[in-house]
């Protein structure tokens, strides 16, 4: 797939910076710093985000913008982050979201 979002409708033009590497469910993909997660995972060919809490339903991106939370997932630990608005950092571990997200205890 390896399309990139350009213009962002509330983050503005792409600011493509250096390529690094963010892990989505342990697994390595490529990102440019200053893109949104969700960029990254869609260019890598990731469609689905989380599932829903009730039905199990797998969601992606919808508005892109930040207002719906079909983009939610579980960043460095932390559920619930908007992966749309939320820019790629070296080495942010992604993971699927299922339901309504659980806080990792720290070990």
């Amino acid at each position: 797939m390896n399309e990139r979002v350009e213009n962002h409708p509330i983050l503005g033009k792409a600011k493509h910076g250096k390529e690094l590497t963010i892990y989505f469910n342990g697994n390595p993909i490529s990102a440019y710093e200053g893109e949104p997660i969700a960029a990254s995972l869609a260019a890598a060919g990731i469609k689905v985000f989380r599932y829903t809490s009730k039905n199990k339903e797998p969601r992606g991106i919808f508005c892109a913008i930040g207002q719906c939370t079909d983009c939610v997932m579980t960043v460095n630990g932390v559920p619930n982050v908007r992966t749309c608005v939320t820019l790629v950092k070296p080495g942010m571990r992604i993971e699927t979201q299922k339901g309504l997200g659980k806080w990792k205890k720290k070990v």
